[in-house]
């Protein structure tokens, strides 16, 4: 990259990918004092195609590093197909306050990112795209920009991560099940604060209520299911957001179910989707990866 240096820059947590996991792992190595490093390609809040719902463990767990985004509170999940429902209201214990929240990924990155530069992580924009370990342990690790040598990997680069495969933990994705997820987001005012599930023929569409008059449809189904196909074949659904404008491109992601042997490879570790990802249901994605974001520090 042009007018950048070559020189090594030396740091004690190297962390691969700036995403919500990603970012968590940086804030917990600062509070660890800790030095580190982000390499993040991509430029400003990253978003993705999800289902934007932080369940009620989610929210003390970002309290706790200081991550205090702005949502909708969600008080529970309803099940529903076109005859019945099933539904589940947090209780108390479940987390902070007893609720969930519902918060554009946008946000929710944003607020990481200002936590972590507010701590003093430095960012370097790149890729990790080699990683030399050698017999002692220590390793490098290849960007384009610049050659960082640290004490520990720590790989957040999503659901098909570079570094996994780099260093022999990534597994073929299996053939069964592979599913996909579109969203999109409606200017209309929230009908519930519960997160609605709508089984369909089509797939899973997954409401979240988010906050400033905004709803998030995220639907999970087989390669080739059109979103307004699958919205269709949820008629009540299809009708509260009739005549909605649109607030979002339709964004894609997939596919989501990812295997990998092992999350550690000398002092490489995995976090987040590039540790491997089986189809979530309760949006406790951002949990997991918190939590071993936390672990992987400690």
């Amino acid at each position: 990259m042009a007018g950048r240096s070559s020189r090594t820059l030396d740091t004690q947590i190297l962390v691969a990918g700036g995403g919500p996991v990603g970012l968590a792992a940086a804030i917990e190595a600062r509070l660890a004092g800790l030095d580190v490093i982000v390499v993040e390609p991509r430029l400003g809040p990253i978003d993705k195609a999800c289902g934007e719902g932080l369940m009620p463990g989610a929210v003390p767990a970002l309290a706790r590093l200081g991550v205090h985004p702005r949502g909708f509170p969600l008080r529970g999940v309803d099940y529903r197909d076109d005859r019945r429902s099933a539904t589940h209201r947090f209780a108390d214990g479940d987390g902070l306050g007893g609720h969930g929240l519902g918060v554009r990924r946008t946000t929710l990155h944003a607020a990481l990112h200002a936590r972590a530069e507010e701590l003093g992580t430095r960012f370097v924009q790149g890729r990790v795209e080699t990683v030399e370990q050698d017999r002692a342990g220590d390793q490098s690790a290849g960007i384009r920009a610049a050659g960082i040598h640290a004490d520990w990997l720590l790989a957040a680069d999503g659901l098909h991560s570079h570094v996994a495969r780099e260093v022999g933990l990534a597994l073929p994705a299996p053939a069964a099940r592979r599913r996909y997820g579109q969203r999109r987001h409606y200017r209309v005012e929230p009908w519930s604060d519960l997160i609605e599930v709508h089984w369909t023929r089509a797939g899973e569409i997954y409401v979240t209520p988010t906050a400033d008059g905004m709803v998030g449809l995220a639907l999970l189904a087989r390669q080739g299911v059109h979103f307004d196909e699958a919205l269709a074949a949820a008629p009540q659904l299809a009708a509260r957001v009739k005549h909605a404008e649109p607030a979002s491109e339709l964004r894609g992601a997939g596919p989501f179910r990812q295997r990998t042997r092992a999350r550690v490879a000398g002092r490489t570790m995995l976090l987040g989707d590039a540790s491997g990802y089986v189809d979530a249901l309760t949006g406790e994605g951002i949990r997991i990866g918190l939590e071993q974001a936390r672990a992987a520090v400690a």
